[in-house]
């Protein structure tokens, strides 16, 4: 009786694993998983490392309310980021995350902001995450490698078949979870790649994106706008890339110049409504016969922005998140004088730089 009811137990065990299996999830969702890379919306942060919190005396240069892995947790698959070359005082260089430039907001060195991804995809070993570098000040893919090798984040790189063609079939979620490869980079631009960071991709060999330098919601379009040899809506579409779509406002201030907007903000990463976050997704899949792969918006956890991306990819359950604020994150009274601050000191540099011939 005894040896029975252990065979009947036994012969459940497939099943409950087969049950468990299929309840795994990639990217906080068990659909997910068999998608094709290219077939999944990914939620972006656009300019993640640059922070408007207590950190940066909310800095008005700051693109975001919480941190990168802040970010990840809350479902925030990809993290764009500025590199630019620092020099200290003593004549030594590094590769900085700067917000265009290092004297107006500096988050730090690309390798420790690297670290800090490697360090939370140890943790959610079922996640893929994406990496988009604006390389600012062109550095040699020798150089950003050895930013990713000295991180440690290097382990999880995905190498594609090609660093020149596109791939004509992406591997699934799973698959890059499954190989231990769920760390996907681009960098915008890199002119020579290297066979010795052969996962450095260069972004416009594989993707698309819209414009991005938009100060009213009437701006936003589905159109190509880099690179800039895709010039119809077709051409983008036939060409194999992935479509990058910009969401995101500036607000001119003093001399024009441009900080991200948070007064639009509700409304630029609502799910509904003019110019919304959802109804661009919308539209721009109608042009293209599919959802963007990927989107980029500011402060992404007002909206919240994850709602239309979930929407996008059919996700209605999504499992392993943390919830933060969808508000903004204001200073307290004493930080208002602090934010002043921080826009005058902005003025006087350019100023001082115009004034100067800088």
């Amino acid at each position: 009786m005894f040896s029975r009811t252990l065979l009947q137990a036994a012969s459940l065990l497939p099943f409950l694993y087969y049950t468990v299996s299929a309840q795994t999830a990639c990217n906080n969702s068990p659909s997910l998983c068999s998608k094709a890379y290219n077939n999944v919306t990914l939620l972006g942060a656009h300019d993640s490392p640059f922070l408007r919190d207590e950190s940066t005396s909310f800095s008005t240069s700051g693109n975001q309310f919480y941190d990168s892995t802040e970010q990840l947790d809350a479902g925030v698959r990809l993290l764009s980021a500025q590199v630019h070359q620092f020099n200290d005082s003593n004549g030594n260089t590094a590769w900085h995350l700067c917000h265009s430039s290092c004297d107006l907001l500096d988050a730090g060195t690309l390798s420790s902001w690297l670290a800090n991804i490697s360090s939370w995809m140890d943790s959610n070993p079922n996640e893929v995450v994406t990496v988009l570098l604006v390389n600012s000040d062109d550095a040699p893919a020798s150089e950003l490698g050895a930013q990713f090798k000295s991180s440690g984040i290097e382990k999880y790189a995905y190498t594609p078949p090609s660093a020149s063609t596109i791939p004509t079939t992406w591997p699934t979620l799973q698959s890059l979870i499954s190989n231990g490869t769920r760390l996907v980079t681009f960098v915008a631009s890199l002119s020579t790649p290297s066979s010795d960071y052969p996962y450095l991709m260069d972004e416009f060999t594989f993707i698309f994106e819209n414009n991005f330098e938009n100060t009213s919601p009437s701006n936003f379009s589905c159109d190509p706008n880099r690179p800039t040899s895709l010039t119809t809506t077709s051409a983008a579409a036939s060409s194999g890339r992935m479509f990058l779509m910009n969401h995101f406002l500036y607000s001119t201030q003093l001399f024009g110049i441009e900080t991200p907007d948070t007064n639009s903000i509700n409304v630029t990463n609502a799910q509904t409504g003019t110019a919304s976050l959802g109804t661009r997704i919308s539209a721009c899949s109608a042009v293209y016969a599919k959802a963007p792969w990927a989107v980029l918006v500011d402060f992404f956890n007002v909206g919240p922005a994850i709602a239309s991306v979930d929407a996008a990819n059919g996700v209605t359950s999504a499992t392993g998140r943390k919830s933060v604020s969808t508000e903004q994150v204001e200073e307290n009274d004493s930080g208002v004088s602090r934010a002043q601050g921080n826009m005058l000191a902005v003025v006087v540099a350019v100023m001082v730089a115009v004034a100067f011939g800088m």
